[in-house]
C-alpha cells in the first residue's frame, strides 16, 4: 500500500501525522509524496474554525473524483473525525476510513474493518506510545498531555480531543526525548492542549515546573512548549523557565480577549488584570521574554468599547506577536447555539485594525534585535530565493543568504535588518550543521 498524509492544523496533528505514518509503515505501508502516487490518502483534519474545514471538504471533493477514477482508497482523522459534521462529511464525499483523534493506535483495525466508520474514543494507550525519531530532523513534537478540562464557550476542542486531561507517563517523555538527542534533534517542543497542566490529573506526576526542569537537563539545546492557558500559568513555571538555560525565553500565552465581558462571554476563567498579572511576573523574571497571543475578534456581544479594550491591552503588554482570527462559530459549541453572531465586515474591518496595530508593534520590537546576535536554527531554502529559513530561540522567523547556510542546523547570526514579520542576518559562526539539508524533516 502506498499511503500520502495531508495534514492540516496545529503541531498536535503533525505530530500525530508522524505517529500514524509511523504505524503505517510498521504494517509495510510505503509513504510517498504526492497524492497521484498514492493507493490511500489519508487527510489529518482541524476543526477549530471554519476556514481548515472547507479546506478538508475542497480536497475530499477532489479526492473523491481520483476514487472514482481509478479506486483510491480515502481517510479521515484528527479533530473533524470526531465530529458529528465531519461525520456526515466523511459520508458525503465516500470516505473509506475515520479515525479520530484519540484511536491513532487503531489504524490497523480502521483499514481491515468492514465498516466504514472506527471507534473515536480516547484510548489511554495512546499516551503510552513512544514515535520513532523523525527521519533526520533537528526539531521534534512531544506530547506530554491530552484533552482539556476548560470549556471556552467557543472551543471544539473538548470534543474532540478529550474533556478531560489526561497527562502522559513522565518517564515516556523523557525516554521520547532521549531517543530524539541521540538521533540529532536539538530542539524539542512539548505539546498539549494545556501543557501548564501537566500532573494535575496524576499526583504521583512531577508538575509542569518539574517536568521543565527534568527535561531540560537531558542535554537538548532548545527546548519549547505549546500551548499555555493562562489560569494555570503559575510563577514556579515562570521560575523553572529563568533557572533552566535549555528553555526558550518564547513564552505563547493565549489572552483571546481585552475585555472582561467578552472574557466571561467566552468562559475563560480570568479577567484582564489577572492576565496583566502573570505578564508582570513573566517580565520579573525574564525581562527579555518574547511574548505572543491569540486574539479572537468579533466574539458575539463584542460592542465597539470591548474591542478598543483588546486594542489597549494590546498596547499595555507589548506583544512581540499575535496569531489574530475573526470569530468562526462552531457547531456544537455554547456560543454557537446561544449567540448571536455579528456581521461580518464588523469584524473583518476590527481585524484589520488590529493587524495593523500588530505590525506596528511587531516592527518596533524586530528592530530592536538588529545589531544584535542570535541563535537560529535554520531548516532550508526559504521561499524568497536565494535565502535559508529559520527561526531563532524567540521564535522569530528569521532569513539569511542560502550560501552562508547550505545545510541545516544550528547558526549563530548578527541580525541586520527587521520588518513587521521577519528578521534579516548574516551567519557569523557555524555551531551545529549535521545534516544533508534534503535529509531533513
Amino acid at each position: 500500500m502506498r499511503v500520502h498524509i495531508v495534514t492540516y492544523g496545529c503541531q498536535m496533528n503533525e505530530y500525530d501525522t508522524h505517529l500514524v505514518a509511523s504505524e503505517l509503515v510498521s504494517l509495510g505501508a510505503q509513504m510517498v509524496n504526492t497524492i497521484e502516487d498514492a493507493d490511500f490518502v489519508l487527510v489529518n483534519t482541524c476543526a477549530v474554525r471554519g476556514k481548515p474545514v472547507e479546506k478538508v471538504k475542497s480536497l475530499l471533493g477532489k479526492l473523491k473524483k481520483e476514487k472514482e477514477r481509478r479506486g483510491l482508497r480515502i481517510g479521515m482523522m484528527g479533530c473533524l473525525a470526531q465530529l458529528e459534521e465531519g461525520q456526515e462529511i466523511a459520508k458525503r464525499f465516500d470516505v473509506d476510513v475515520l479515525l479520530g483523534p484519540g484511536a491513532l493506535t487503531q489504524i490497523e483495525k480502521a483499514l481491515a474493518a468492514d465498516s466504514k466508520f472506527w471507534d473515536l474514543a480516547f484510548h489511554e494507550e495512546l499516551n503510552r506510545v513512544v514515535a520513532p525519531p523523525p527521519a533526520g530532523a533537528l526539531s521534534a513534537y512531544v506530547p506530554i498531555i491530552r484533552g482539556c478540562n476548560h470549556r471556552c464557550t467557543y472551543c471544539v476542542v473538548p470534543r474532540t480531543r478529550g474533556g478531560v486531561e489526561v497527562s502522559r507517563p513522565p518517564e515516556l517523555i523523557l525516554e521520547e526525548i532521549e531517543r530524539l538527542k541521540a538521533a540529532g534533534v536539538v530542539e524539542v517542543t512539548l505539546l498539549g492542549q494545556n501543557v501548564n497542566s501537566y500532573g494535575n490529573d496524576r499526583p504521583e506526576y512531577p508538575s509542569f515546573a518539574e517536568l521543565l526542569r527534568m527535561v531540560g537537563e537531558l542535554g537538548i539545546p532548545r527546548v519549547r512548549f505549546l500551548t499555555s492557558h493562562p489560569v494555570n500559568f503559575t510563577e514556579d513555571i515562570v521560575r523553572a523557565i529563568a533557572e533552566t538555560p535549555a528553555i526558550t525565553r518564547y513564552i505563547h500565552l493565549p489572552v483571546q480577549s481585552g475585555s472582561d465581558r467578552i472574557l466571561r462571554r467566552m468562559a475563560r476563567e480570568y479577567r484582564r488584570a489577572d492576565y496583566l498579572r502573570r505578564i508582570e511576573t513573566i517580565r520579573d523574571y525574564l525581562p527579555d521574554a518574547v511574548l505572543s497571543t491569540d486574539i479572537i475578534v468579533g466574539f458575539p456581544g463584542e460592542t465597539e468599547e470591548d474591542f478598543e479594550a483588546t486594542l489597549s491591552l494590546y498596547d499595555e503588554v507589548g506583544f512581540d506577536h499575535a496569531y489574530m482570527f475573526i470569530y468562526s462559530a462552531r457547531p456544537g459549541t455554547p456560543a454557537a447555539e446561544h449567540f448571536e453572531d455579528l456581521p461580518r465586515e464588523v469584524k473583518v474591518e476590527r481585524l484589520k485594525r488590529l493587524i495593523e496595530k500588530q505590525k506596528a508593534w511587531s516592527l518596533e520590537k524586530n528592530r530592536a534585535w538588529v545589531g544584535k546576535e542570535v541563535e537560529v536554527l535554520i531548516r532550508g531554502d526559504a521561499k524568497e530565493t536565494g535565502f535559508a529559513e529559520g527561526h531563532d530561540r524567540g521564535n522569530h522567523p528569521v532569513l539569511v543568504p542560502g550560501d552562508q547556510a547550505p545545510r541545516p542546523g544550528l547558526y549563530r547570526v548578527r541580525i541586520t535588518e527587521a520588518s513587521p514579520h521577519l528578521l534579516f542576518g548574516e551567519v557569523t559562526e557555524v555551531l551545529h550543521a549535521p545534516a544533508p539539508r534534503e535529509a531533513v524533516a
